[in-house]
């Protein structure tokens, strides 16, 4: 059967989340509704990662196995075709080697976090950012930062209802910057990482929020992440500023 790599683009707010559910309305259960109209039968695509409830995709992967040899072009048309008016875009399909897989191949997970500084209600942005009513220090959000960068016991980031094995992670990156939008000032966090704890980027935002707002001292920040509880976590962001901004490969099978 061959395997087709996708990138898929997905505004998160009308849906229940990536992962299909029973009587639920969700990401994949959407593209595997479309794919049982190329090939009428049960179909199970296996994503980079699981994205929650109101959280976008700018650049998912996923890959799919089917029992046709089909054009990747014909594939992302006609499944762009039939998931209309669902705010799901198939950006590019190719063909993958048959033991490519999209979420065990991948390296590094990339998230785009988006605060939007001002008073005013929003309106063109509704469900795409965080909007708080006060300017925030974003150097100092950005000093704080740094001390989450590295290999770390993440409990006090962490969900409780988080299934990974272990809290020990690597965060590679985690920048944060101002932005002068058309909306109004952005503060805009780059995050970048191999794998993720349940909430964990949420749970960094709110509480370098704190940070910016002036409510913790950068020094706070560390000594969150070295209580290793999660009480010690600020309040957890919502999740309309947050995007699965792109995932990166050894061999990325789009690079040709």
């Amino acid at each position: 059967m061959p395997r087709y790599a996708m990138k898929i683009e997905y505004h998160g707010a009308p849906f229940n989340g990536w992962q299909r559910q029973t009587a639920q309305n969700t990401v994949q259960g959407v593209i595997e509704a479309a794919l049982a109209k190329l090939e009428p039968r049960e179909h199970t695509i296996a994503a980079a990662g699981r994205t929650d409830t109101g959280v976008h995709g700018l650049a998912q992967v996923a890959h799919v196995d089917m029992e046709r040899d089909w054009d990747p072009f014909r594939i992302s048309e006609a499944l762009n075709y039939h998931m209309r008016p669902h705010p799901i875009a198939i950006l590019d399909c190719v063909r993958a080697p048959d033991d490519w897989h999209a979420r065990f191949s991948a390296r590094e997970r990339r998230y785009l976090f988006r605060i939007l500084m001002r008073r005013a209600p929003v309106t063109h942005l509704r469900d795409l950012v965080w909007r708080v009513n006060h300017e925030l220090d974003v150097d100092a959000m950005q000093k704080a930062a740094q001390s989450l960068v590295g290999k770390h016991d993440f409990t006090t980031f962490r969900s409780s209802i988080c299934q990974a094995e272990s809290p020990i992670k690597t965060l590679d990156v985690l920048n944060v910057t101002r932005i002068e939008g058309a909306h109004g000032p952005e503060a805009q966090f780059d995050v970048r990482a191999r794998s993720f704890l349940h909430n964990q980027v949420r749970s960094f935002v709110g509480s370098l929020e704190r940070v910016g707002a002036g409510s913790w001292a950068v020094e706070d920040m560390a000594t969150a992440l070295n209580a290793r509880v999660r009480s010690a976590c600020g309040p957890v962001c919502p999740p309309g500023g947050l995007y699965l901004a792109g995932v990166g490969y050894p061999d990325d099978p789009f690079a040709t």
